[in-house]
């Protein structure tokens, strides 16, 4: 009977790591090490040049406004509300079909003062990639933007978050670092402006990453009352660049706050 006992516990046992490890798969979690805001501004690297910053985020409550895997046919509204809120973003673009049909947002982007940044060709799982994968999801947008702009990006955003030591290597290796987020409204699951709206708000917080997708139909109208309700709680908007300042992202380093 022990043994019985003692055999149930170990299949049980069995299972429930079967199921943590599946569900560790279905969330897009990798393992990482990720560095915060507050500790890339605390150490920034020696000798190295920091970000101009138009406010010191250790008294200010700053928060960045990020979005993915555009341009689209709603980004040149959105970019005529961040002009009028005078806010500025950071946006991981993808190469294939945005960046390359959208020349003219991309150009408009970094004319602005918006943070240009990569967001792969073809947005792959890049750890399902070995090197080569993903040094070509990498450097086909790096190229592309340069070409558009002049300036290849320093940040990058893996697609689901999700990174591992061969995405860092690579990254490392074309002078990007990962960035991922603290709040996201989930927005490609809803066209409900209300609603993402108010995910956001309920995530938001002193240092935080919002991730939002500018080529989702409910997110550009939800922009506004985001940014409003965000200023009257007393925050500043700033990019990323901006937010690790006086750090500079390094590159193959995760930043989560």
């Amino acid at each position: 009977m022990p043994w019985n006992i003692s055999a149930s516990g170990s299949r049980t046992a069995a299972a429930l790591a079967a199921v943590a490890s599946l569900t560790l798969a279905l969330s897009g979690c990798s393992s990482y090490e990720a560095t915060s805001p507050r500790d890339a501004r605390s150490h920034p690297a020696e000798g190295a040049r920091a970000e101009a910053a138009p406010v010191d985020c250790e008294q200010a409550r700053c928060i960045a406004l990020t979005f993915d895997a555009g341009p689209g046919k709603d980004t040149a509204r959105l970019l005529d509300t961040l002009k009028r809120e005078k806010v500025p973003a950071t946006f991981f673009l993808l190469g294939k079909n945005h960046v390359v049909k959208h020349p003219d947002l991309v150009r408009r982007m970094a004319r602005e003062g918006h943070e240009i940044a990569n967001h792969t060709w073809t947005h792959k799982r890049l750890t399902d990639l070995d090197a080569d994968g993903v040094r070509e999801e990498l450097s086909r947008t790096q190229d592309a933007i340069a070409e558009i702009t002049g300036r290849e990006p320093t940040l990058m955003r893996p697609p689901q978050g999700r990174t591992d030591d061969t995405v860092a290597a690579v990254s490392r290796e074309l002078g990007l670092a990962q960035i991922l987020w603290s709040a996201t409204a989930k927005d490609y699951s809803t066209t409900d402006s209300a609603l993402i709206e108010r995910r956001i708000l309920d995530q938001a917080g002193r240092d935080g990453i919002i991730l939002l997708h500018d080529i989702y139909d409910g997110t550009v109208p939800a922009v506004p009352g985001i940014i409003r309700k965000l200023k009257k709680r007393g925050y500043t908007f700033v990019t990323v660049p901006q937010l690790l300042a006086p750090g500079r992202a390094e590159p193959g380093t995760v930043y989560k706050p």
